[in-house]
């Protein structure tokens, strides 16, 4: 405990855009899917066209009421046997919907791999740009790095096609430690401050549930280096543990791990 002459230390502060977020407590980061085929089923475009956009607007709107601290919008399914979208249809389907989001007065992400759909969405504004394949693609880190926004680099095994198919490593925790950390040193000779970066193991990409569990298990480790975005909700490794099929009913278990 600070004494009156030795003042409490402020909170690490992580930079997303517009934002400064202090860090001394879990942040909760809400999921819009602007796709038809999330592997959660809560993909906004089973409808189509402007009534897709507003279904997609006003569940941001919701989530951003219940509380969420940012919100990750995204335009391509990443999930297990994915297949491909071309960026203009990723564009297409982001950008109406972040064009209202942007004005809800929270941080702002956006979930993309391809560096054109990076462009376009700092263009309008976006705070933070997540990127699945951890700014693998030297024009991703030309794309992000002078933006000002935050950046989150997840690792992931493989590409999201095949990436299920037999996901190995020696030491899943030290090779997954070592791929984000050599991420980060590339974005901060690049320039990027520390501030700016978040890491995420990536769980379920390119990952057995044993790797997984491993990955969880040495959270700790990870945030040593960098504050961590944890995805696991709602995903197949939960529904192992809980004996839950169905993605619909793995909220509680999603909580439990969160």
């Amino acid at each position: 405990m600070a004494t009156p002459d030795q003042p409490a230390e402020s909170p690490p502060v992580f930079i997303c855009g517009r934002y400064r977020l202090a860090l001394n407590r879990p942040l909760i980061m809400g999921i819009v899917n602007v796709t038809p085929d999330s592997f959660s089923g809560d993909g906004m475009l089973l409808s189509s066209g402007a009534k897709a956009t507003q279904q997609a607007i006003a569940y941001a709107e919701r989530l951003a009421h219940q509380g969420a601290d940012l919100l990750d919008i995204g335009g391509e399914s990443t999930r297990p046997g994915a297949a491909a979208i071309s960026e203009q249809q990723e564009i297409d389907r982001i950008g109406p919907v972040l064009d209202s989001v942007l004005r809800l007065g929270l941080p702002i992400s956006v979930d993309t791999r391809r560096p054109a759909v990076m462009r376009a969405v700092i263009a309008q504004g976006v705070d933070l740009i997540n990127d699945v394949n951890g700014f693998r693609d030297p024009q991703a880190m030309d794309a992000v790095s002078q933006s000002g926004c935050g950046l989150c680099i997840m690792h992931m095994q493989g590409e999201p096609a095949t990436m299920q198919a037999a996901p190995a490593y020696q030491d899943v925790v030290a090779e997954v430690e070592a791929f984000l950390l050599a991420q980060r040193q590339q974005l901060i000779d690049r320039g990027v401050l520390r501030e700016r970066i978040l890491i995420d193991p990536g769980f379920g990409f390119g990952k057995t549930l044993h790797h997984n569990l491993q990955l969880m298990q040495a959270i700790s480790r990870f945030s040593n280096h960098q504050p961590v975005l944890v995805g696991v909700s709602r995903k197949s490794m939960i529904g192992v543990l809980t004996g839950e099929s169905r993605a619909s009913e793995r909220v509680s278990g999603s909580v439990a791990a969160a």
